[in-house]
């Protein structure tokens, strides 16, 4: 069978929908332009009678293993008459009772561009989805069809439906496959071995999944296996088929009960024997009926807990975004850093990051992750100080389904499972309560955790990189922190410089961020003044790279008129009203030498941020004199 590329199918839609218009189709419209009557549609199913018992046998058996997703599997003539349909009926409100009916045409002169239309003109397999349907009773659809071929030509239309939200990407793929598969048998109708054939290549599509999947009837005894459940297994299909359920999945008489009694089963997490071991899967059931709704057997899907831990990290954030290549800095302390974190990034011992806010650390913890054997695993931050006292357990460690009031269906796993095969980054470990302190050491030592109302402990396998901007020394000495943990964690200390002690490095900051918010903003690069370059190169940055980061971003939006004073009275009130005190008093009072000499070095001491350095070099002394006058003034 031939595929268009996406390109020309684009074309080939837009034709269509101009030609739905001319035709007189409206896009308001329910029913199909044409529907047989009861008489005219048995005549036609007659007429078809070769096409229907030939295509019966694959319909019935695709439609198991799409039905318990809504879609229903639809057969058509040659001209787009509904011969057969299976399934859920309800899959449109808008259309079930009209397009969706035996008897009703979709070709396109009937109902507009749809797939069973495309697929008469095209002669070719084809997906229409949502707007790309003409009229709007089929915008909450997408629909996947083939055409069936006999000698060459069209016989009918074999397309299956499904509601847009639960489309899926080798829906196509699987009614191109089963259309394949009639034609076949078509070919070779009389003989058994086309039928097995048949089977083979609706099998072949089922081991294409990434997922397990196995159907048993309802004593349990499985039937059908595919080639991911065998490998997730450790087992092979000859050891599996014919072999009751609970020998491998221990609870898994609480599906067949649970689907008997007309209840749905999906995303509950159980335990499955996998070879000599168990192991947690991610599991949803649902039922096979036969034409009269009866339940005669039971689709089970699953996969791995991890792998949908790794997906979970993979599309919500969990992952590392920062390499060492994203280190902005050439100043000589700062390449050693560098080199020295890049050559234990593989190792399995626990680091910890210490600095002054706004020095990096989380943007060192990422590169670390991104340089280990871990990177394609998650990375999971933690912020220790955000997190309530009374929630930063379950959040670590997770909770089982009824461990407190609030405890969503199912439990939930805690960071620490979410961070299994990677890193875990433990922001602000200084802020996290003496009481967590003991379950976390714990969980470092024995490589375990328990989820908050469960006695059960799960192994992980997690990396550590914890950070703080507080002496972590200091607050063990005042018992706030406790000195096994900080052992534990300083297995491998890092300790990131402020910006103040890589001057070097300002320029380059202040290059990258002029020109990064300049392209976010969508504003020209400021032209930066020598005054203002100087007083930025001078300036001590106590909130260092970050308060670097958002000066720039001000002075972009500003157009480069901006200045360190101002910046100083915006973050610091209390220096800008001491700095605005006249060096001459509104009243006659006559001051000493030294009080004007004491308040002007107090007055350079604000505008300085209290560096001593910066101070003597803008009073023109030196420091040991500005030492000694500032004892002399009680100023220390």
């Amino acid at each position: 069978m031939k595929y268009s590329d996406k390109k020309d199918i684009e074309r080939k839609i837009k034709e269509s929908h101009l030609r739905s218009q001319k035709s007189g189709v409206r896009k308001d419209q329910f029913f199909s332009r044409s529907i047989l009557s009861a008489g005219q549609l048995e005549s036609q199913l007659q007429i078809n009678r070769h096409l229907l018992e030939i295509a019966g046998h694959f319909l019935y058996f695709f439609n198991e293993f799409v039905e318990h997703t809504g879609a229903i599997v639809v057969l058509t003539d040659q001209n787009g008459c509904i011969l057969k349909l299976l399934g859920n009926k309800n899959i449109s409100q808008g259309a079930q009772k009209s397009a969706l009916a035996e008897g009703a045409y979709l070709d396109e002169k009937n109902m507009g561009t749809n797939a069973i239309g495309m697929a008469i003109l095209e002669n070719e397999p084809v997906q229409i989805s949502s707007h790309e349907n003409y009229i709007t009773a089929f915008h909450q659809l997408t629909c996947s069809a083939a055409p069936i071929h006999k000698d060459g030509e069209i016989i009918g239309i074999l397309g299956l439906c499904e509601r847009s939200t639960k489309a899926q990407l080798y829906s196509l793929g699987m009614v191109a496959a089963v259309v394949h598969s009639i034609e076949d048998h078509i070919k070779n109708e009389e003989t058994q071995q086309d039928l097995l054939e048949a089977f083979k290549y609706i099998n072949s599509i089922i081991n294409t999944f990434s997922f397990g999947v196995l159907t048993t009837d309802l004593s349990g005894k499985i039937s059908r296996i595919n080639a991911e459940a065998c490998k997730l297994l450790n087992n092979q299909a000859d050891e599996l088929v014919e072999k009751n359920l609970l020998g491998i999945m221990p609870d898994g008489g609480i599906i067949i009960k649970t689907l008997s009694e007309g209840r749905s089963f999906e995303d509950k997490e159980m335990t499955m024997i996998s070879g000599q071991k168990t192991e947690k899967f991610n599991i949803s059931a649902y039922p096979i009926k036969n034409d009269q709704g009866e339940l005669i057997s039971i689709l089970i899907i699953f996969n791995e807990i991890k792998k949908i831990i790794h997906l979970v990290n993979k599309y919500t954030g969990m992952h590392a975004h920062y390499t060492f290549d994203d280190i902005i800095g050439k100043s000589r302390e700062i390449q050693w850093i560098i080199e020295f974190a890049k050559s234990v990034a593989s190792s399995p011992s626990t680091i910890l990051i210490q600095g002054e806010s706004g020095t990096g650390k989380e943007v060192f913890a990422q590169s670390i992750h991104n340089a280990s054997d871990r990177s394609e695993n998650g990375f999971v931050a933690v912020n220790c100080g955000a997190i309530p006292e009374s929630l930063i357990e379950s959040e670590l460690f997770g909770y089982d389904e009824g461990a407190f009031t609030g405890a969503i269906k199912g439990g939930r796993p805690g960071k620490f499972e979410l961070a299994n095969g990677g890193t875990l980054f433990l922001d602000e470990i200084g802020e996290m309560p003496l009481s967590m302190q003991v379950k976390l050491l714990r969980a470092l030592q024995e490589n375990c955790i328990t989820r908050v109302g469960s006695t059960k402990d799960i192994p992980v396998d997690v990396r550590i990189i914890a950070a703080t901007n507080k002496d972590l020394k200091h607050e063990v000495e005042r018992g706030r922190f406790r000195l096994d943990l900080f052992y534990r964690l300083s297995v491998i200390p890092i300790v990131l410089p402020p910006l103040k002690k890589r001057i070097e490095d300002i320029p380059l900051f202040i290059d990258f961020f002029l020109n990064a918010k300049s392209a976010k903003l969508n504003k020209a690069v400021p032209q930066i003044s020598p005054a203002l370059m100087n007083e930025m190169l001078t300036y001590s940055w106590p909130g260092n790279i970050r308060e670097l980061e958002n000066f720039i971003e001000k002075t972009v939006n500003l157009e480069g008129k901006v200045n360190i004073d101002e910046h100083l009275k915006e973050i610091f009130p209390e220096a800008a009203i001491q700095k605005e005190v006249p060096l001459v008093p509104s009243t006659e009072t006559i001051e000493t030498l030294e009080e004007i000499e004491k308040r002007a070095i107090q007055k350079t001491l604000v505008l300085s941020n209290g560096n001593i350095t910066q101070t003597a070099r803008n009073l023109h002394i030196s420091r040991n004199t500005l030492y000694l006058k500032l004892k002399k003034y009680k100023l220390t």
